[in-house]
């Protein structure tokens, strides 16, 4: 018999369906229950590399990763079985069970998407035979009506699999309960009626005050809110795309020495991994600032240049804001700036690229003394290595290779003795993904980079560890749907699916 199921939708982008499916993944786990994280269809260019079964890397979204953290699973590519990584407005490319196959438009993605839809139907039908509950997260919202022919998403998702649903909604829009009432509103009768239920998430004040759009979201609808989840500051887990992340990343500690450590990510148009910069937040006493405005490099001790699914355009585009004359400016001073990946392939001398813009050969910030050239096939592993004597992990997902001169040292070195990336004076460059979650380099290269700016005062916090900050956010989570969700009603969606005769709403979609 298949194990239970359930599709956590949402009334938007970023209404909190990846958190609440964390949640619920982390209490159902601690409850002792095998389960498993699913999402058919992710568009982000926030990717980890996973092993795959034939021991290969493949990759799926980070969100992914981090639930199944919360299941205390390995990431799994059928978590998410296809992955769509924007390079433009109009362009994607397409991972399926891990592995790049296409770059698809929006006029001919519907000719690859039933292809897309039977490998996620197959991989959510192994889980389920393997998994005790299999917990689905929704796309945008299932309200997109334009999208609805086709979708393995959302609602078509929960009608292949026989799913019941539930709503989140972020009361901290605005706008909430009129959200709630129109996402179903706006339904065919027969996806109605698998909408079970609402979440409202991110409520701050006393839920007295609440109480009256809560009886009249339930009377109008006839579906209970199952739960409110208070407004959690101390929530920082993996964010699916940008609009996670606010200003200021993380609620940095105080600092362990006298100085604080500034940091200043650019927030590229098409930042890849900006999770990379989660770990140097969880750096007590670092405070790091993602911004698109040069004036913010100015008091900054350190500067990220992170990934780029479209690095020429985004080196372009840093050029046009004025953010790389700042970037220069600020290496000119002596101070220590950092690119990965992409970022990495900006801070060279040029970049050949016939591959992802067709543009050929451009320069670079001429900062690094290597070149890059993009090659047609795609880098994904899992890596591991040293900083001097210290081990590093960390993973690739890239198209570039380097080539250069001796001026350069590496930054890493592979576990078989290979050089890593290029180091030059107190600019500095690598490839990999996930290497400042390794906790004793993060804190030998933020020693140094403080050391470099100047903050002398500044030191690390002996013990911290990015896997505890990790678990200690995938706890509370665990802890707020115990504390404010009907639990018992939701174990009955995940077990016996949606209940019969929810009453449909107009007008329904025909």
């Amino acid at each position: 018999m298949d194990g239970g199921g359930l599709l956590v939708a949402g009334t938007t982008s970023d209404a909190g369906k990846s958190v609440v499916t964390a949640g619920i993944c982390r209490w159902l786990w601690r409850n002792g229950v095998r389960v498993a994280p699913f999402k058919a269809q992710n568009m982000s260019n926030n990717s980890v590399v996973v092993a795959g079964p034939d021991g290969r890397g493949g990759e799926i979204g980070r969100a992914q990763a981090m639930q199944a953290a919360a299941c205390g699973v390995a990431p799994d590519l059928r978590f998410n079985p296809v992955l769509l990584k924007p390079g433009s407005d109009r362009s994607s490319q397409v991972v399926l069970l891990g592995e790049a196959v296409d770059t698809v438009t929006a006029g001919n993605y519907r000719s690859i998407k039933p292809r897309l839809a039977e490998a996620a139907y197959a991989a959510l039908a192994e889980l389920r035979a393997e998994y005790d509950a299999v917990i689905c997260e929704g796309a945008g919202s299932p309200a997109e009506i334009n999208l609805r022919d086709g979708d393995f998403v959302n609602m078509g998702l929960a009608t292949a699999a026989d799913l019941p649903a539930v709503v989140v909604g972020d009361i901290d829009r605005g706008g909430v309960f009129a959200a709630l009432h129109g996402t179903v509103a706006l339904l065919s009768e027969a996806d109605q009626a698998r909408v079970a239920g609402f979440v409202i998430n991110k409520f701050r004040g006393s839920r007295s005050i609440l109480r009256p759009g809560l009886d009249m979201i339930t009377k109008v609808t006839g579906r209970p809110v199952l739960g409110v989840l208070p407004y959690e500051s101390d929530v920082q887990v993996d964010g699916e795309d940008s609009l996670a992340y606010g200003r200021l990343l993380g609620r940095p500690g105080p600092p362990h020495g006298t100085e604080w450590l500034r940091v200043a990510v650019i927030r590229l148009p098409r930042i890849s991994n900006a999770t990379d910069a989660e770990a140097i937040a969880a750096e007590p006493g670092v405070r790091v600032r993602i911004t698109t405005e040069p004036a913010d490099l100015l008091d900054a001790d350190l500067v990220v240049l992170p990934g780029s699914k479209a690095t020429v355009s985004d080196l372009a585009w840093l050029r046009a804001t004025g953010l790389a004359d700042a970037v220069v400016s600020h290496a000119g001073q002596g101070k220590p700036l950092l690119g990965i990946c992409g970022g990495f392939q900006m801070l060279g001398r040029a970049i050949h690229d016939d591959v992802e813009s067709g543009l050929g050969t451009v320069p670079g910030l001429g900062l690094l003394p290597v070149e890059v050239t993009f090659g047609r096939r795609k880098t994904v592993r899992q890596s591991r290595g040293y900083a001097r004597s210290t081990p590093v992990t960390g993973y690739e997902i890239r198209h570039g290779y380097v080539s250069g001169d001796d001026a350069a040292q590496p930054f890493l070195t592979y576990a078989d003795g290979r050089p890593e990336g290029a180091v030059a004076a107190t600019v500095s460059g690598t490839h990999w993904h996930g290497a400042f979650e390794s906790d004793e380099f993060r804190r030998l290269f933020l020693t140094t980079a403080a050391r470099q700016a100047g903050r002398t005062g500044w030191r690390p916090a002996p013990g911290t560890s990015f896997h505890g900050v990790r678990e200690k956010a995938l706890d509370l989570l665990g802890d707020l749907i115990e504390e404010h969700l009907d639990t018992a009603a939701l174990w009955r969606l995940i077990e016996n699916g949606a209940p019969a005769g929810l009453p449909v709403l107009p007008p329904g979609a025909p």
